[in-house]
């Protein structure tokens, strides 16, 4: 065939669209106009129009178009579904009104690609307008229009004309009911993708990937896992076991279900992998608080030479967020900047979060300031940064300045628990009063735990109870925690009985809540009924949560509890706390032995009180990390007093900064003194 025929030119313009060559094309273009009359055949004139909206030359596309005298729906289609293609849905339906005024009716093909259109733009009366032309054109019973026309409904939020399309449409694809599963699950409505999911298999319907991942997502979001293991079993069935879509829709399935070991095994199995598949099993160890799990497996894939992603950049930051990895946090940033997304929505976010979480609330404010866009996640962020620094005034102004933006239910969270912690309770109180009656927000549990703490620190512990029986909605753990926490720190501890009666309801088995009325007993002198506490736990084999406090050093978290020998640099860790100890004691610090009676189990000598993990911590912190680097520690559990009276000392013979992030707030030590105005 010569290379000059119009049958070899359209081959080859073919050839140059599925190879994405601008300039192939081109070249064709060019030999078009110097070899074929003009115009040329009309089908090459469509190939050409096809080629350049395909290849996002959307000029090049039109001036081609408006020079053919007899172009026709073929043509406008052309162009039509490249401009969607490429992102250009304004200009798609303009070329669509277009069409119609030279009375060029649309096709089988146009009407789905100006529905994409109008569904994305979120333009439902424009949607209608096209849903009524394709009935008078009487295409609306084809399967795809119909599709189209469904999806867009869907997408427009308008749901009862998207069930109506549904029901009356004669002949419904695998396509159709893929996309009333997935329209669904992104409504929110998770009962009726999976409801479609039962009548299509009724129906003999064979599901494909996609169809998989809407109801692995609708099972996800209503936390049903048996559907969903039931789910996987048809998957191994129908040969869908290595599909890297469906498993990674059920390694995120697993994690939201709490069944991370099952996401482990899925990936573990896994022929073939994508950056999908790493950043989800990344995002469900951060779901299930396996945050140095979630570290390693993003060092592992930077091993790997995964492609960086924003999704596994943020997810890596919430990580380090929530063991206190600012060491690791640093490095992450800095790959994301080398990939050129921290200022993305989601990565500014998660830095801003990490930042604040990690105490460094300066690095905090300059990732947020450097942000070209913000939205509410990144206030939030920020306001729960300068809460765990007990920065009320900072938190307030940063609340007083989103006016643009609505708060949500966890603006309000965070803003009462700065006000809590800096024991601002009139600020609170307001703050509290102005949620419901000013943003439309109702208060949940969460913000009446705040409430009851804030009362709490304030020593108002009665107050905080009343508050507790003028609830609307039944109080949490939380909430009566707060108030048993109260009890303990203000000697109550007939209201801290109440309090543990209702925790010891609501979780029995919980050793925290039964320690802490031991605590409240012991700290009003009442020494029998304490003992008695600590026997009923023994009695029904409750045990006392462990204490762990871990420091990150070269991107190795390391971790100890009491009286822990077991770290290669245990002698040297010793040795430190050995030469601490008398340094403190010569410097004047005392041991608070009678907090062991209640901050433990059982009773300690003086020497295990020296031997608690935060101080295990700190003395490797000494040896392992160099002068002027700031000692990071995070524990499970809250400091306790005579850590918290050694660390203070410790930073004013040693000239270091010490920051320890417990279960409660931050406490930055520096010369002998800390950060915050309490001890809580």
């Amino acid at each position: 065939m010569s290379l000059h025929t119009a049958d070899a030119l359209g081959l080859l313009l073919k050839n140059a669209i599925s190879t994405s060559s601008l300039r192939s094309g081109r070249v064709v273009h060019a030999r078009i106009v110097k070899t074929l009359d003009s115009p040329p055949p009309l089908f090459l004139t469509n190939y050409l129009v096809n080629m350049y909206s395909k290849l996002d030359q959307p000029e090049s596309a039109r001036l081609v178009l408006h020079l053919e005298p007899s172009r026709n729906v073929v043509s406008w289609t052309s162009l039509v579904s490249g401009l969607v293609q490429n992102g250009h849905y304004y200009s798609a339906l303009f070329e669509f009104l277009e069409m119609r005024r030279e009375g060029v009716f649309p096709n089988d093909f146009t009407f789905p690609c100006v529905f994409k259109s109008a569904a994305l733009l979120r333009l439902p009366v424009t949607g209608k307008q096209i849903h009524a032309l394709a009935v008078k054109c009487g295409r609306v019973m084809d399967v795809f229009v119909g599709c189209s026309a469904f999806d867009m409904y869907c997408k427009t939020r308008l749901r009862d004309d998207a069930r109506k399309v549904f029901d009356e449409m004669p002949k419904r694809n695998l396509e159709t009911w893929n996309a009333y599963m997935s329209n669904s699950v992104i409504d929110g409505r998770p009962k009726e993708a999976i409801e479609a999911f039962i009548e299509f298999r009724k129906i003999g319907g064979h599901p494909n990937s996609i169809t998989f991942c809407a109801f692995l997502n609708a099972c996800s979001d209503k936390l049903l896992l048996s559907l969903g293991e039931q789910l996987h079993g048809l998957v191994f069935r129908s040969g869908f076991d290595r599909d890297v879509s469906v498993c990674n829709g059920l390694i995120d399935f697993y994690g939201k279900c709490k069944k991370v070991r099952c996401s482990e095994f899925v990936f573990g199995e896994m022929g073939e992998r994508n950056v999908v598949s790493w950043c989800s099993l990344v995002a469900a160890f951060v779901q299930n608080h396996e945050d140095e799990k979630a570290s390693l497996l993003y060092l592992r894939s930077r091993k790997d030479i995964v492609e960086t992603s924003e999704f596994m950049i943020s997810s890596t930051l919430s990580a380090c967020a929530g063991m206190a990895g600012l060491e690791l946090g640093r490095s992450v940033h800095a790959h994301a900047v080398k990939a050129c997304i921290e200022r993305s929505l989601f990565v500014g976010s998660a830095l801003v979060d990490m930042y604040g979480k990690c105490g460094c609330i300066e690095d905090s404010e300059q990732a947020f300031d450097e942000m070209p866009e913000k939205n509410l996640v990144t206030l939030n962020s920020l306001i729960g940064g300068y809460a765990h620094q007990g920065q009320v005034d900072m938190a307030l102004a940063l609340f007083e300045e989103m006016a643009p933006l609505t708060p949500n239910y966890m603006t309000f969270v965070s803003l009462l628990s700065a006000c809590s912690r800096a024991g601002n309770v009139e600020n609170g109180m307001k703050i509290f009063d102005s949620m419901k009656s000013s943003y439309g927000v109702e208060p949940g549990a969460e913000h009446y735990s705040c409430v009851v703490d804030m009362l709490g620190r304030a020593g108002m512990v009665e107050r905080a109870y009343e508050f507790i029986k003028k609830m609307p909605i039944k109080p949490t753990i939380s909430v009566w925690g707060a108030l048993q926490n109260a009890c303990r720190m203000h000697s109550k501890p007939d209201l801290g009985i109440i309090a543990a009666e209702n925790l010891f309801k609501l979780d029995p088995k919980d050793s925290g809540n039964h320690v802490l009325l031991s605590n409240t007993l012991v700290a009003a002198g009442r020494w029998v009924e304490a003992n008695t506490v600590r026997e009923e736990m023994k009695g029904v084999g409750i045990k006392k949560g462990t204490g762990y406090s871990w420091i990150t050093v070269k991107n190795q978290v390391h971790t100890f509890q009491a009286k822990d020998r077991s770290h290669k640099m245990s002698k040297e860790i010793q040795r430190t706390l050995s030469k601490l100890k008398n340094e403190m004691e010569a410097a004047g610090y005392k041991p608070d032995l009678k907090l062991s009676l209640y901050d433990v189990e059982e009773e300690e000598k003086a020497a295990e009180v020296a031997h608690h993990s935060e101080k295990l911590a700190l003395a490797f912190g000494l040896v392992a990390l160099p002068l002027g680097v700031p000692i990071r520690i995070t524990k499970n559990l809250r400091i306790c007093e005579d850590c918290h009276s050694f660390f203070k000392f410790v930073s004013g013979s040693v000239k270091r900064e010490i920051i320890v992030r417990d279960n409660n707030r931050f406490h930055r030590f520096l010369d002998g003194f800390c950060s915050c105005k309490d001890y809580w």
